[in-house]
């Protein structure tokens, strides 16, 4: 379906054609007619799939259908839970709205607050911003939200993974009542519907792709490997299979300082972005990996969400995320807007339970592939009769620890006393009387 039958102005279309962008999605195609009609919306699809688009351009065309000349108050808020995806949406609302009169401004910790509040003051039509950085400019009263007619909530199970959830409380505060809601997830998890319930009322559901489904375009793999192996079979798959560019995933900030070091002394130009890392760092990293630049960038899961990177051929997965459904989101950054993506996933033994999760999200089992030097030994178990009489002396007991052997000693019975042992007893105690002298009488008195 064409773009231009979905009811949006030509001056929208006009900025959407000189991207290259014509056929609508499929969340687009049940979003932006659905966003049409005010109701409250809770949306799932897949990552990559054009959410930002699918409600960014329903707000476009509705907010400069009315708009008035030097009018510039807040009319719209997107919250969104990590910085690098507040830049990203606010790229893109830049971008679809670029012939309109509309403004917008992007809000985040880590940037200069009295430059946002002055930017503020020169007026905005659409917020974009992270809870808590919103939070900071409601409390010095460099904002009013009393006119707002929409709240977006992308990546609205992240924001519950993250803790943002009271503070999104806070903010709806000093919202109006009478507004469109829009709840946008990539996993409709139970914890997103409950918040669905809280927030939306009597919300349309929009359900493109089934949640825990990854994009058709995205090849997975899992390699079995040692654990004290995982560095170097990450430098092995990345320089033997000349993989350009790279993401790689990892659980720990502390991991990924590590991994990045390896990389590097390896001959692989690295960067890496995580929650210790200053905007102006991870803005650099970020920025130099996109123009390719940098080969691999290492980034955690809380770091890297909402990284959108067209051309990203490869991630890599070099343990398996904490909440199971980032594994989805991790994946979503490669085999974006139908290209072909590739989603290599390294595993040590003691992550298997964790690979199962991952499977039963999925719904199918990921493909393995062994490489010889790299993949744990697997040791063959004997199956049916044992061979030795002995056999089981080595390996019975519970956890296959060796049963130990135990050494019974009899104990002696101790007879019972009886009369006669207290009669001996007695005559053991008595002087002994020599027996000559007994027969002369010479032991009388």
């Amino acid at each position: 379906m064409s773009l231009a039958t979905l009811g949006l102005s030509d001056t929208i279309l006009k900025a959407l054609k000189e991207k290259g962008y014509e056929s609508a999605t499929p969340i687009q195609k049940a979003l932006i007619p659905a966003m049409f009609t005010r109701r409250d919306i809770m949306a799932g699809a897949q990552t990559g799939t054009g959410k930002t688009a699918g409600f960014s351009l329903p707000i476009l065309h509705e907010l400069a259908k009315s708009f008035v000349e030097g009018q510039h108050y807040p009319k719209a808020v997107i919250l969104v839970p990590t910085r690098e995806l507040a830049k990203q949406v606010h790229a893109s609302i830049d971008t679809y709205g670029k012939y309109l009169p509309l403004k917008s401004i992007v809000l985040f910790g880590g940037a200069n607050l009295t430059s946002q509040a002055n930017r503020l003051k020169a007026g905005a039509d659409i917020i974009v911003a992270t809870s808590g950085r919103l939070l900071e400019h409601i409390g010095q009263k460099n904002i009013n939200l009393e006119s707002v007619d929409y709240l977006v909530l992308d990546e609205a199970d992240t924001i519950l993974d993250m803790g943002f959830v009271h503070e999104v409380s806070k903010i709806l505060q000093h919202l109006p009542s009478r507004r469109q809601n829009i709840l946008i997830s990539a996993t409709l998890t139970g914890s997103v519907k409950r918040l669905a319930e809280q927030i939306l009322q009597k919300p349309k559901l929009i359900e493109v792709d089934s949640m825990g489904t990854s994009a058709g375009s995205v090849t997975q793999v899992v390699y079995p490997v040692v654990k004290e192996k995982k560095m170097e079979l990450l430098s092995y798959l990345i320089g033997s299979r000349n993989y350009k560019h790279v993401l790689v995933f990892v659980r720990k900030k502390e991991v990924a300082d590590e991994v990045a070091k390896e990389l590097n002394l390896s001959g692989l130009k690295t960067a890496v972005i995580h929650g210790g890392k200053s905007s102006g760092e991870r803005s650099r990293a970020l920025e130099g990996f996109k123009e390719e630049k940098i080969r691999v960038l290492v980034a955690t899961d809380i770091a890297a969400r909402g990284l959108d990177i067209p051309t990203l051929g490869v991630v890599m997965n070099y343990d398996i995320p904490h909440v199971t459904g980032d594994y989805i989101h991790r994946i979503g950054r490669t085999g974006r807007a139908g290209a072909k993506g590739l989603a290599i996933t390294l595993i040590s033994p003691g992550e298997m339970v964790a690979l199962k999760d991952v499977e039963r999200l999925m719904g199918k089992t990921l493909p393995q592939e062994k490489l010889e030097g790299y993949a744990p030994k697997v040791t063959a178990t004997q199956k049916g009769a044992r061979k030795k009489n002995n056999e089981h002396k080595n390996t019975d007991g519970a956890f296959g620890n060796k049963k130990k052997k135990t050494v019974f000693t009899p104990k002696s019975k101790k007879r019972k006393t009886t009369k006669r042992d207290a009669f001996k007893a007695y005559d053991a105690a008595k002087p002994k009387v020599d027996k000559k002298d007994k027969k002369r009488g010479r032991g009388r008195k």
